[in-house]
């Protein structure tokens, strides 16, 4: 397989590294061409691979589609990894479909706001835009795997196996989401592409409920104490805007009555952000300054250090998980699934650090398993369109093996 990575950020870098870590003699991937608006980037990411030939180097601007088209093209590309903030993922998403090739991305299309109604009514969900393709793509016999990072990706992977193996009956999906991990020498720097974090801390977050349907609520609201395991503790958790929830009512049945998602983001944290919405700071509509245009949100990201460049000043863990309440065996079943990353682990082993490691072994997972035509499938598809089982049975060799807690019987 020949994969067009697009964006050499800290995802993007730790997906090339795993990737040749999975596949070091080039079994299945035979091309990973990396490629970033910022061509020293993808540079710096091919000299640590060590092999300009399996790993060239390419300059592009993915607002361009036709750019796209022509890397596809040059390289007869079969799978486009997008690893770029989610902004950019309709010019990148059709710039795969007419030069008929694969696509995965780690976010789906954005959403907008209900305009009448943003805290309580949907308005255009994430992924909408995708979804709207899936016969097209059929036609023409093509994949766009969505959302397949950590989360949104194995955390609905973790959902899939508990429904094929774990439970007769599902009442509630909760995914919960937390970390105790500390960056020293900076009083706030987000160890995630601070644009995706506000996009989805910002917009109202959406619940699914079997009566109601997809409803939504006011920012970084719901919050509730989750005890996440091997260490991390008791935290506090809210509600972000999250794939998961679009996606899990559609794949998942066995009469399932709720989906949420919350995520343990740190009071200052949630304070420093609200602070940055009241004062407009978080809009990513162009704005005049001194003659310049520019998106405010785009300011506060050139502020701050680069995710990619933090790991040495990180401790701590992040845990992403899946709890799933219901019934097996008429009697009642509560199961949490869940991977662990320790940043020190991942500095150690990848030299990447952890939270971009976790999200690009979900991709590298699923890329090895599209390569190895273990999954397959045409049409516009969420993780939990694929079998589970696969894909988790390498996560142990990637280096994030997963766990079960079956809180029912603790």
């Amino acid at each position: 397989m020949i994969v067009l990575l697009l964006g050499t950020g800290a995802v993007g870098e730790a997906y090339a590294v795993l990737a040749k870590i999975g596949d070091p003699r080039g079994e299945w991937l035979e091309k990973l061409v990396l490629a970033d608006y910022d061509l020293e980037r993808a540079q710096k990411v091919q000299a640590r691979l060590g092999d300009q030939g399996r790993f060239p180097a390419e300059q592009v601007d993915v607002t361009k589609k036709e750019q796209v088209v022509e890397l596809i093209q040059k390289y007869q590309v079969d799978l486009v990894m997008n690893a770029c903030a989610q902004v950019f993922n309709v010019p990148i998403f059709d710039g795969a479909y007419e030069a008929g090739c694969n696509y995965m991305d780690m976010a789906m299309t954005l959403s907008e706001i209900n305009s009448e109604d943003p805290y309580h009514k949907t308005g255009v969900m994430l992924g909408d835009y995708q979804f709207a393709c899936d016969q097209a793509w059929k036609d023409k016999g093509q994949l766009a795997l969505l959302g397949m990072g950590i989360d949104p990706g194995v955390s609905e992977i973790f959902a899939k196996y508990a429904e094929k193996n774990l439970f007769d009956q599902i009442d509630e999906i909760a995914v919960r989401d937390g970390s105790n991990m500390e960056i020293e020498g900076y009083d706030f720097a987000p160890s995630f592409s601070i644009w995706s974090v506000l996009e989805e801390c910002t917009n109202p977050p959406v619940y699914w409920d079997e009566d109601k349907g997809w409803y939504t609520a006011h920012p970084m609201s719901g919050s509730e104490i989750f005890d996440f395991p091997e260490g991390i503790g008791s935290i506090e958790v809210v509600s972000v805007e999250h794939e998961e929830v679009i996606n899990l009512p559609r794949w998942i049945n066995k009469g399932l009555k709720k989906v949420s998602f919350k995520i343990g983001l740190g009071r200052e944290f949630v304070n420093i952000i609200k602070l940055l919405y009241k004062l407009g700071l978080t809009s990513k509509e162009l704005i005049n300054v001194k003659g310049m245009e520019v998106a405010p949100r785009d300011v506060v990201e050139a502020c701050l250090p680069n995710p990619a460049e933090l790991g040495h000043q990180m401790k701590g863990k992040i845990c992403v998980g899946t709890l799933v309440k219901g019934f097996k065996d008429n009697e009642p079943r509560d199961v949490y699934i869940y991977q662990v990353a320790d940043n020190q682990v991942c500095m150690n082993k990848l030299n990447c650090q952890a939270v971009a490691a976790q999200t690009a072994c979900g991709s590298i997972i699923a890329t090895e398993l599209l390569a190895r035509k273990i999954w397959r499938g045409a049409g516009v598809l969420p993780p939990e369109a694929f079998e589970p089982e696969p894909f988790m049975g390498l996560m142990e060799k990637y280096g994030f093996p997963y766990r079960i807690i079956d809180k029912s019987t603790t």
